[in-house]
């Protein structure tokens, strides 16, 4: 697959990454962290992705996204990240910044990649990378005894998030945007609003019909 066609993929696919993130919020690993490891999973899936094969991009991608964070529960928290990431995650962290203070708004993987000079998926990486590594042990008050932290296999009830993706993707395409914005992009719905040429009325009400909509489909 092109490099376009798999930094695309990465773009349109970062709600595959918070799906299975979230499912395994609160078990040892800060979600950040869960997140970091699941974007890499989705970059190399994006890499590796084979359209003759007759599969959706999601059923390929989540097994390999699943995969990044059991390897992050295996090897106790820690991802190995090259120089070259780690000089680009600042830069981008200078960005941000830059961003935020001049728009008031948070910039999406795009912009950053396109004020940087770098693809979206390089950029997505990076961010990725720039989590910190948060233990996955314990010790008593004498730093002498070590408890695991038990964790459920990650691959469980994969159906159900892949349910709730192509539930996600049989809706309007102006109804998928406005739940991105709202739980992908953490966009306020004011923000959304703005961005939908709708009131924030108007995104209130419709979020609310979208999300009887999903929860009945997904009962």
């Amino acid at each position: 697959m092109s490099d376009k066609k798999a930094d695309r993929l990465v773009s349109d696919n970062l709600g595959l990454v918070h799906l299975c993130a979230n499912r395994l919020r609160g078990k040892g690993i800060e979600y950040d962290e869960l997140f970091s490891a699941g974007s890499l999973g989705l970059v190399k899936a994006a890499k590796g992705f084979d359209e003759g094969r007759g599969v959706k991009f999601s059923t390929y991608a989540v097994p390999v996204i699943l995969g990044e964070i059991r390897r992050l529960f295996r090897d106790g928290g820690q991802v190995k990240v090259s120089r070259p990431l780690k000089e680009l995650s600042l830069k981008i962290m200078r960005e941000r910044e830059h961003a935020l203070h001049q728009n008031g708004t948070e910039p999406t993987v795009a912009q950053l990649a396109a004020a940087l000079g770098e693809s979206e998926e390089t950029v997505t990486e990076a961010i990725a990378s720039a989590r910190p590594a948060v233990s996955l042990t314990e010790w008593d008050d004498d730093g002498e005894h070590q408890a695991d932290i038990p964790t459920p296999a990650p691959d469980t009830e994969i159906t159900d998030r892949l349910a709730l993706y192509d539930a996600l993707s049989r809706l309007d395409s102006n109804d998928r945007k406005l739940i991105f914005m709202r739980y992908f992009e953490n966009k306020t719905q004011s923000a959304t609003a703005a961005a939908l040429g709708m009131t924030q009325v108007q995104v209130s009400r419709r979020e609310k019909k979208i999300m009887q909509s999903l929860h009945e489909k997904l009962k």
